[in-house]
């Protein structure tokens, strides 16, 4: 073990630039293996951004592209299309979005921001730019208002002023409206600030103007001055028109509608309490919650709808958010799962000055958009096709993998399909514009993602879009306490019990286990067919240390005993083959000890199609002490093993026998060579906290937090182990407890340096089990052949090796205990082992074995069960060839450094220090289109690749600085270039490293403009036109125009040209459609610049010919002259 020591020195020497090799070995095996990759492979960006819009502020509709856009409270722009087409930009400033308005049908869109900015979107490029921006200076905006077809914006100010911007050359005029000169000069008391703007419909000459003390204006834009003024005593909230021009209705701060007649000023025409109780004696009725936004829309046929949000009665004490829908004498109260942002009624025509047809409303929500059919009886909601629920309950890690087996997806897809909820609207979905792009991206990828209620939900993630396709609920194996009084005290969070901690995933095979915070593991099988499981298997272990108590192991002959498994219930859980039970312990001192966190159901469980729970692992309590969080998993399904690991050792379960195969401390792996010193330490007993992976707005463990559980690290188990093992491992007679790592303790900088030096005794006392992985490789140097192992990795940077001796397969496998035998140290590294692989000898990656999946409820059909089950085979002997050569290579990552290590000879081939000063949060050895890597996620931002196996870096971009630890725990790298993590606790982001995926994006984008003719304008009817009873229309022009208003002082608001000119518009367009775009582009410079040579030769030869003329006249003039004369 010295030898190692002395490496471990020297790693702490070598530069963090390039990575040191084996001068002679790695020299001669580069030679051997060429590499394929080259850092021109490989292009950092954002591709696509996943779900709910995070904190939502704002929202608009373009009725004839029918586009949907979302702004939020950080500055992003959120567009929507129909489903599958969906684009995100971001304003530079992150100030909140306050309003959203489209020009209609132009393919642009105006933002205004809390920091009383403007900026002008064209959305005629597929990712969208801003092309112009305004800056008020001496002005906060409250409202703006572009009335349909007018290229003329009226921005409402806090100081109850309203200025006009031209927004296709986005500069102020100077026609302003002053509050002073809109309210009756008599009051001497400020209006406030603007909360309404609008035109009316029949006359665009003149505009309501609404202020929040409850004064309302019709302003004559001509004239410029007001023609009526309205006054109420409550504050306004809102403003709607009728669409015939002659009424509007006010919203009120006491819950009230009030309804003017424009030409009768004094009082409304109505006054309406739509949730007020009316009293008997004709007072007033009670006050209520302020109605925040009122819409009027009528019909041809039948009576207007009025829909307004809040308003509800202050006495409704806990009611929900709730939308109005009043329809002639009907009103519908419709109630919302979270508070109300905003809602549109999306009408048939964009014009204001015809009936409007209402069809929908959309409703935006603080974390769920919700689509009314409101020509259905009952006023069903559209199912939403976005995939906006990825929220549905807190995401707590996710799991990505792309170019998986083609019959997948379908068979999740048929899977979920039967879970979908019924009962909603038969209409297509309403928010339908845009196009999808033509990605020739074909191969499927799927993300799954677990959440704090336990729940894991499948996504069809192929061609940057992301659909559900099935979902499972993991809480269901469990005894569900009604109310808080019936929480089980042995539960070691206080909240979200069931919360998915880790998952690990067999595509082939489709076998999925699932790790949890209350230190369970649940093992699923993929089945297309019902069941109902009678007696749910359960298997609970001691994986922890008790003090001078080590028992010796227990069972003899052959078998494989399994660990204590107590009952916890009534009805007894305790599977075959069980040798002994012990009974859970509770003595009267209150010391809990052999009981599980949770308690496993004990009535049977229906088992729908899709994922049905094979067997629940436990760990239990001991003496008084919680189990620790589990901070490693793995399956193997060509083995029928899942192990697992936390801060106090590793179990390996058999879960087709259903039997513990191994359960020890970390420090009896090493057996008699623990190369650490470690001290003794006295427990701490303390409850641990709650899952702090359940409140996804703190986020709390990043990927190596897992690892490392951050609660106190308690040792005390019972030896459980197959007396095969004993002659192979040497225990130690003492097992010190190990020190407690307070959560104050953990380090959330990211700054400091996590060397594991073999002095650091306080990092040692809590090693912890961080990786592992199934391969058939060489355990020892002397190996002659491959055996099925184990490799595990440790918080330590060391690499211990067991090795397994699998029973043949068959009906053999079924009865032969599996033989599980530690082979002591293998590799030492810096810092926590993050991921492991295996290379064989011409560098390719070697898969795990695995076993095709099968139908596990299948009639018992034994030949055709044995041919499916027979595992396939890993090919990887060396050629006869190569024999001095080495035959696989180990590829390890930790968070400092990745070495690739020589096998059977355990030589380091190559190494390379990643980082000296941050450490790796997520690593992952993947496959590219020519070839593989080692892609590394820093806690300091950056990406990295490193080739294999020569670890050259290949990529190395300050992509994201880590901020939350969110986007550590959810970071995940996949296949082909392919990685994505949660952005916020609503979103995914997806981001590419790989230069093809790049040049193919633009491509793949799907387009929100599409051409589209306006609908025609109402007809004006023949009298209305005789008598002049139609729209009026103003020619806005000349009275807002530089020549009728003249120009606004520059010191009001600063103009700043934006990116999204044609010049945002070259650098934006790749692939072929933006090669044709740059080609034309480039033919219209070309051609102006022609036709600007062409004139300029044209001046030149005018000023030549009068040049000569001058001469000529001249030269007669001055002929006969003599020189004197001059």
């Amino acid at each position: 073990m010295k030898k190692f020591n002395i490496r471990k020195v020297l790693d702490g020497l070598t530069a963090v630039s390039s990575p040191s090799t084996s001068p002679q070995l790695g020299a001669k095996e580069n030679e051997l293996i060429p590499e394929t990759l080259q850092s021109e492979h490989f292009q950092l960006c954002k591709t696509v951004r996943h779900g709910f819009p995070y904190q939502p502020s704002s929202m608009a509709f373009d009725p004839v592209q029918k586009i949907l856009a979302i702004g939020t409270q950080s500055g992003a722009l959120r567009l929507f299309g129909r489903p599958g087409v969906e684009c995100y930009c971001q304003h530079e400033s992150g100030a909140a979005v306050i309003q959203l308005q489209f020009l209609i049908n132009e393919g642009a869109l105006v933002s205004a921001l809390a920091d009383d900015s403007i900026h002008l979107w064209n959305l005629r490029q597929k990712r969208p730019a801003v092309l112009h921006s305004l800056k008020f200076n001496k002005e906060r905006i409250t409202f703006c208002h572009l009335p349909f077809q007018s290229k003329w914006l009226y921005i409402g100010s806090e100081r109850g002023n309203i200025h006009i911007v031209n927004v296709e050359s986005f500069t102020l005029s100077g026609y302003t409206i002053m509050w002073n000169k809109a309210i009756e000069l008599s009051s001497k008391a400020h209006p406030g600030p603007v909360v309404h703007i609008s035109d009316n419909p029949m006359d665009e000459g003149k505009l309501i103007i609404g202020f929040e003390s409850g004064i309302v204006v019709l302003w004559d834009l001509k004239s410029k001055r007001a023609d009526y003024r309205y006054t109420y005593d409550e504050a306004i909230h809102s403003v709607a028109w009728h669409h015939e021009g002659k009424q509007f209705i006010c919203s009120h701060s006491d819950g009230t509608l009030t309804i003017w007649n424009i030409k009768s000023p004094a009082k409304p025409a109505q006054t309406i309490t739509p949730h007020g109780k009316q009293p008997k004696d004709g007072k007033k009725p009670e006050p209520c919650k302020p109605i925040l936004k009122v819409e009027y829309k009528t019909t041809r046929a039948g009576d207007p709808f009025m829909i307004f949000s809040g308003g509800l009665s202050y006495d409704t004490v806990g009611r929900r958010p709730c939308l109005t829908v009043m329809h002639g004498k009907s009103t519908a109260v419709l109630e919302m799962d979270y508070p109300i942002v905003d809602f549109l009624t999306l009408c048939e025509t964009p014009y204001p000055n015809d009936f409007q047809e209402p069809y929908a409303v959309v409703v935006l929500l603080e974390k769920d958009l919700v689509v009314i059919d409101l020509a259905q009886n009952g006023y069903p909601i559209f199912e939403n096709p976005y995939p906006m629920m990825i929220h549905e309950s807190p995401v707590t890690c996710c799991e990505y993998l792309a170019d998986c087996p083609v019959d997948l997806i379908p068979a999740l897809y048929s899977v979920g399909s039967r879970q979908k909820r019924q009962g909603y609207s038969k209409k297509e979905w309403p928010i339908s514009g845009g196009n999808w792009g033509l990605g020739t991206q074909s191969y499927p990828e799927i993300i799954i993602t677990g959440h704090a209620d336990g729940s894991l939900k499948f996504w069809d993630a192929s061609a940057i879009m992301l659909q559900v396709l099935y979902k499972l609920k993991t809480a269901k194996v469990f005894e569900k306490a009604r109310c808080k009084e019936e929480k089980p005290s042995t539960e070691i969070v206080d909240e979200d019990p069931f919360a998915i901690q880790l998952m690990s995933w067999c595509p082939e095979s489709r076998m999925l286990c699932v790790a949890g915070v209350s230190a369970h593991v649940i093992i699923y099988r993929f089945s297309k067919q019902e069941i109902t499981t009678e007696v749910v298997q359960l298997l609970e272990v001691r994986l922890q240390y008790e003090l001078n108590d080590l028992e010796s192991p227990e069972g003899g002959g052959d078998q494989t005993p399994a660990p204590p498994t107590p009952s916890t219930s009534p009805s007894p859980q305790t599977t075959v083959p069980q040798t002994h039970t012990s009974t859970s312990s509770n003595s009267s001192d209150g010391i809990r000890d052999n009981i599980p966190c949770l308690k496993v159901r004990s009535s049977p469980l229906k088992q729908s199609p899709g994922y049905q729970v094979e067997l629940v692992v436990q760990l239990v309590w001991v003496s008084g002490e919680p189990p620790q969080q589990i901070s490693s998993l793995a399956i193997n399904s060509s083995y029928g093993l899942v192990v697992f690991g936390n801060s106090n050792g590793l179990a390996v379960v058999d879960y087709l026998q259903k039997t513990v195969l191994l359960n020890l401390g970390t420090m009896e792996l090493y057996g008699s060579n623990d190369p650490y010193q470690r001290q003794l330490r006295s427990p701490r007993k303390s409850r641990q906290p709650s899952g702090g992976l359940c409140d996804i707005n703190e986020g709390s463990a990043t990927s190596e937090d897992r690892c490392k559980s951050p609660t106190s690290a308690k040792m005390s188990r019972k030896l459980s182990l197959p007396t095969e093992l004993k002659p192979d491992l040497v225990l130690l007679s003492v097992c010190p407890p190990r020190g407690s790592i307070p959560l104050d303790n953990r380090d959330n900088s990211f700054s400091r340096s996590r060397s594991s030096s073999v002095t650091s005794i306080d990092k040692e006392a809590r090693e912890a089990i961080t990786s592992f992985y199934f391969c058939e490789t060489y355990n020892r140097k002397t190996d002659g052949g491959l055996t099925p192992s184990l490799w595990v990795g440790t918080s330590l940077g060391t690499v211990l090796a067991i090795s397994l001796n699998m029973p043949p397969a068959g009906e053999q496998r079924l009865l032969q205990p599996v033989i599980v035998s530690p082979c002591g140290t293998l590799v030492r590294s810096k810092g926590s082992i993050l991921r492991m692989a295996f290379l064989d000898s011409t560098g390719s990656l070697l898969p795990s074995a695995f076993e095709p999946w099968y139908e596990p409820n299948a009639p018992a059909n034994g030949e055709e069960r044995d041919k499916v089950r027979k595992r396939r085979p890993v090919s990887v002997s060396p050629s006869t060839s190569q024999e001095l050569s080495e035959n696989q290579y180990a590829v390890l990552c930790s968070e400092k450094q990745a070495k690739v290590i020589s096998l059977p000879s355990q030589t380091c081939a190559f190494k390379h220090n990643i980082t000296e000063t941050s450490f790796v949060l997520r690593a992952d050895v993947v496959q590219m289109n020519t070839g593989i890597c080692v892609a590394c996620f820093c806690a300091n931002g950056h990406i990295m690749t490193l080739s294999l196996p020569g670890l050259r870096p290949l990529l190395d971009v300050n992509y994201l600085p880590l901020t939350d630890m969110r986007i550590a725990r959810t970071f995940c790298f996949t296949n082909l270039g392919q990685a994505l993590y949660l952005t916020s606790p609503t979103e995914i982001q997806r981001i590419t490293y790989s230069q093809e995926v790049c040049e193919n994006l633009q491509e793949m984008l799907g387009e929100l403009f599409t051409p589209v003719e306006t609908p025609e304008a109402p007809n004006r009817g023949f009298f209305k036109g005789l008598f002049g009873g139609g729209a009026q229309s103003l020619d806005r022009e000349e009275l807002f125009g530089e020549s009728g208003a003249g120009k606004a002082p520059r010191s009001l608001a600063q103009h700043i040209p934006g990116p999204g000119g044609i010049e945002g518009m070259k650098g934006a367009a790749s692939g072929i459609v933006g090669d044709l775009a740059r080609a034309r582009i480039a033919l219209d410079e070309r051609g102006q610049k022609l036709s600007d040579v062409e004139e300029r030769t044209a001046a030149m030869m005018a000023s030549a010919d009068s040049f000569s003329k001058h001469a000529h006249e001249m030269m007669l003039k001055c002929k006969d002259k003599k020189w004197y004369q001059f």
